[in-house]
């Protein structure tokens, strides 16, 4: 009797490719996503996944090369077509109302009117089904990221989608958020429902995923198993070369105290701001100091008040001895204080500008880039063609407008106009944000050599992975309110996880305990 013929894939592509003007985004794709599969896409920033997730979702048309779903070559000429084809998507930056309730949410990501008791009904099964803690009648403005994530995952399960695309999942999530999402996207397999998964943490690739297409320069390169395959050798697939280990030199420690903050409290801004209470650190020359949390809490206002775009009591914040809260940006910059914000475009950078442009934006005073008035052109091009040599940036040039980069290459350059201009202290809000691994090593790299140089860096990040590496001691804030400081020589992950959810004190303690109390 003849064996019965093996089921086609759920999604191949087949000779995808996709120009834009001066860039071969996708270059003959083809790979192969099997029925119930959790199949990872990586590669480094501008490797092409961003642009192959949009065709597969109908955001984007392919020029050429076919999609076929089911073994059947199919067209995807918009996401409501995709939706109806079975294919689900979960972005990496939410699309959600924020006055609104959960369910007034949901009901927005319906192609057609739903009756409001019957969409409680499917959403109280969703939640049942798959254990998803999340209240419908919240609105969206009192919810943690993590929370507001799972909103969009029920949008799309109630979808019933045959494949879900997954674009950085856990980037804003606390190790415990993260270990709950694994455990639904696993049933979801196990119940039929392939995944893609894409996602620069290959510890999570390794973890998580039966399969992973590694793509560089627009093309595929090559394939794995992750469960086989060590998180190095596929850093080393994606970049197409050795990855560099981090090198630290052993701290002196006892320096200077550069960076002083002293019960610091600032109202928030606006109705969904976060407001800073009673916030208190300290930074020596040559040291490192990290600050975890889930997005949204206070992150972003501890920036500004640290930058100086919003301003304190002048003796709330000192560089040196000296006493700078009442000083803006331009005066603490020629103190030596630099900084990077989270956000790239229309923050850290001018998106219209050209990259020399933008070095005017934050070095015209420690480098000189302005003259008796007027940009010193050679100056800024040189500097820029600095940066773009020494942090690898890819980009056409220092007349490139920083819009035409990729994510991760425009992060790099704004990170290299920083650190190049060598400053005294360096507060940077998310410094390796969607750059791949061997982009993000370099960046570390330059981060403690920096710090070796005598330099107090603070970094506020959700990478825990990036803060153990690179940093002396952390705190976690949460609510605005910031934890005593924890040596990284004894701190769990655990321990940081349960004070980014907001158990703080002696019951993170008594949880900790607990935790590893034997059975």
């Amino acid at each position: 009797m003849a064996a019965p013929p093996e089921a086609p894939p759920l999604l191949e592509l087949a000779g995808i490719g996709k120009s834009f003007p001066g860039v071969r985004a996708n270059d003959a794709i083809s790979f192969a996503v099997a029925p119930e599969e959790i199949h990872a896409l990586i590669g480094e920033n501008g490797a092409g996944k961003s642009t192959l997730v949009k065709i597969i979702y109908g955001v984007q048309q392919a020029d050429e090369g076919v999609i076929r779903w089911r073994g059947a070559p199919v067209a995807i000429p918009s996401p409501k077509a995709a939706r109806k084809l079975g294919v689900g998507m979960v972005f990496q930056h939410f699309s959600l109302f924020e006055p609104m309730t959960v369910i007034e949410n949901i009901a927005l990501g319906f192609d057609h009117a739903i009756d409001r008791r019957e969409l409680e009904r499917k959403v109280a099964q969703i939640l049942s089904a798959y254990a998803i803690p999340l209240d419908p009648r919240r609105t969206v403005h009192t919810l943690s990221v993590g929370e507001r994530q799972r909103i969009e995952i029920v949008r799309c399960l109630l979808q019933n989608p045959k494949l879900l695309i997954m674009d950085e999942p856990t980037s804003v999530l606390t190790p415990q958020e993260a270990d709950r999402l694994f455990d639904t996207l696993r049933q979801l397999a196990r119940e039929g429902c392939s995944i893609l998964y894409i996602s620069h943490k290959l510890g999570e690739i390794k973890a998580l995923c039966d399969r992973a297409t590694i793509l560089r320069g627009g093309k595929v390169v090559g394939s794995c198993d992750p469960k086989q395959e060590s998180t190095r050798r596929m850093a080393e697939m994606m970049i197409g070369a050795e990855l560099k280990t981090v090198a630290r030199a052993a701290r002196a420690g006892g320096g200077q105290e550069r960076i002083a903050v002293a019960h610091l409290s600032h109202p928030a801004p606006g109705h969904f701001g976060v407001a800073l209470k009673d916030i208190s650190l300290s930074v020596r020359a040559g040291e490192i100091f990290g600050i975890a949390g889930v997005a949204g809490n206070g992150q972003t206002e501890l920036l500004l008040a640290l930058s100086g775009e919003t301003r304190s009591a002048p003796d709330m914040i000192t560089l040196d001895g000296r006493a700078i809260g009442a000083f803006g940006p331009g005066r603490r910059r020629r103190l030596g204080l630099c900084a990077v914000p989270e956000e790239r475009n229309g923050h850290a950078a001018a998106p219209d500008f050209t990259l020399a442009e933008n070095t005017v934006l934050t070095a015209r005073q420690r480098l000189g880039l302005v003259e008796h008035g007027f940009i010193a052109t050679a100056k800024t091009r040189d500097y820029a063609a600095r940066i773009i040599e020494r942090f690898a940036v890819k980009a056409h040039g220092v007349s490139a407008l920083a819009r035409s980069l990729s994510g991760g290459n425009l992060q790099k350059f704004i990170m290299g106009r920083e650190i190049l201009q060598t400053p005294d202290a360096l507060i940077v809000s998310q410094p390796t944000w969607g750059v791949d691994a061997g982009a993000a090593a370099a960046i570390h790299q330059a981060l403690v050599d920096l710090a070796a140089r005598g330099s107090a860096i603070v970094i506020i990040s959700q990478d825990l992975d990036e803060l153990l590496t690179l940093c002396d001691r952390l705190a976690v804030i949460n609510e605005g309110k910031l934890s005593a400081p924890l040596a990284i020589s004894g701190v769990s992950i655990e321990q940081i996880g349960l004070l980014m959810g907001g158990v703080h004190g002696e019951a993170a303690q008594r949880r900790e305990e607990r935790a590893h109390a034997p059975a």
